[in-house]
């Protein structure tokens, strides 16, 4: 247990029985009346934002979070199978728990898994990845790179929107966090 002062960035509590990690805090000495903790709180299982006000002192659960590397190997049905790079432990995470990720998430690629009491609670990626573009309609002659955009389908199956004069084949460095481009890759 710990109290009210002790949140943090990073922090993860437990409140009625969900977990809920901080995102943002401000502690706040009013000039009259006792002071207190504006928190803004995600929750780590749906990824909901709310907003809380904790009294100074209270107690509050703090959660464990175990956050280690570890290797993406291969789908297991719907399934994804994660080895730790310390132990070599293999691990099989839910669909639902890898969410979003899966669409920037390759065979052999390291990632962050956070767990609480042994369970997965969510994957975090790189901040950005290298993709192959495997579609995307071809170039016209005069496109330039300070033109619009068009749809690639990238090798994972994500869809994302790249500059006019990139072409089947080219690796390309996406930002995992909103799926923006980046820029080119260089080999």
């Amino acid at each position: 247990m710990a109290t009210s002062n002790d949140i943090k960035n990073g922090t993860v509590l437990r409140i009625d029985g969900q977990l809920w990690a901080i995102i943002e805090f401000q502690h706040v000495k009013p000039g009259k009346g006792g002071a207190f903790v504006r928190t803004k709180m995600k929750n780590v299982l749906s990824g909901k934002v709310v907003e809380k006000t904790f009294n100074a002192g209270i107690k509050v659960e703090t959660a464990n979070v175990d956050r280690r590397d570890f290797q993406y190997l291969y789908m297991d049905g719907s399934d994804y199978v994660f080895m730790d790079n310390a132990t070599y432990d293999q691990i099989t995470v839910a669909p639902e728990t890898v969410g979003d990720t899966k669409d920037y998430l390759l065979e052999g690629m390291n990632v962050m898994v956070a767990s609480n009491d042994g369970t997965p609670l969510y994957v975090e990626l790189p901040a950005s990845v290298i993709l192959e573009i495997t579609y995307t309609e071809p170039g016209l002659q005069g496109d330039r790179s300070t033109g619009g955009t068009k749809p690639a389908t990238l090798e994972t199956g994500a869809q994302i929107q790249v500059p006019l004069f990139l072409e089947q084949g080219t690796k390309v460095k996406v930002d995992t966090r909103d799926g923006s481009y980046l820029g080119r890759a260089n080999d």
